[in-house]
């Protein structure tokens, strides 16, 4: 793996790769086969201090909508936290397991439980919960009323 700093850019390519890297005047870095023309556009905007004003990687938020039903008194980080942990239940565990923990939530004061099952049914199939055999909407309704 070679390294080359050059206008506050970092380039890695594997050596023998036939790649051509092209580090001109331009804020970036441009790869290019061999034969092929190298378009000479900005690839990314780069400040004079070296840091990009573009956002590393998406937040949590705006890559994924959040589960509907949490509390709005609930913070941010402890919102996101019941979120993927009713993410990783639907996803691994049966609807009495899910139920349960949707109530206990709902006892904490964490979750604001829709007294509509069929609402709660398809937030659950929005996170992930399969629609196959035993996690039917009729299976669903019956154990969330319990």
């Amino acid at each position: 793996m070679e390294e080359e700093k050059n206008n506050h850019v970092v380039n890695h390519f594997e050596v023998g790769s036939n790649c051509q890297v092209f580090n001109g005047p331009i804020s970036g870095c441009v790869f290019a086969l061999p034969g092929a023309t190298v378009n000479q556009s900005p690839v990314l905007q780069v400040a004079a201090d070296g840091r990009d004003d573009l956002p590393d990687k998406l937040t949590t938020a705006e890559a994924e909508e959040r589960f509907h039903f949490i509390h709005p008194e609930i913070v941010d980080e402890e919102a996101w936290r019941i979120h993927d942990a009713i993410k990783r239940l639907v996803a691994n565990y049966r609807i009495p397991e899910i139920c349960a923990y949707l109530k206990e939530q709902k006892q904490k004061g964490k979750l604001m439980l829709p007294s509509n099952p069929s609402v709660m049914y398809t937030e659950l199939v929005r996170l992930g919960m399969p629609k196959g055999e035993g996690f039917s909407e009729k299976n669903f309704s019956n154990s969330y009323t319990k």
